[in-house]
């Protein structure tokens, strides 16, 4: 338990920090890139099981929601990059 008087060291802060902005852009290019790959969406085995789910996810709105989704989570990860994703009362 951390102590009111004690603080996080900075170089754990800017690790922390360092492997969430990756993590999330990495996140955030897998799912923009999911939709538009052959391998992953066309021919995903549960998509193969169920043609319904299959029918409704090779629809490009949904493909463009699905994108949409990878770009919000790349500009998160671009905002907390640039300091404006922290909390108010950690400045």
């Amino acid at each position: 338990m951390i102590h009111p008087n004690q603080r996080i060291p900075r170089w754990l802060e800017r690790a922390e920090l360092f492997i969430r902005v990756m993590l999330r852009m990495y996140i955030g290019v897998a799912i923009c890139y999911a939709p538009w790959s052959r391998f992953f969406w066309d021919q995903n085995p549960l998509f193969v099981q169920h043609p319904m789910l299959a029918n409704i996810a090779l629809n490009g709105a949904v493909r463009g929601l699905v994108t949409g989704l990878g770009l919000l989570n790349l500009w998160f990860a671009f905002l907390d990059a640039m300091g404006k994703g922290r909390d108010a009362d950690s400045k």
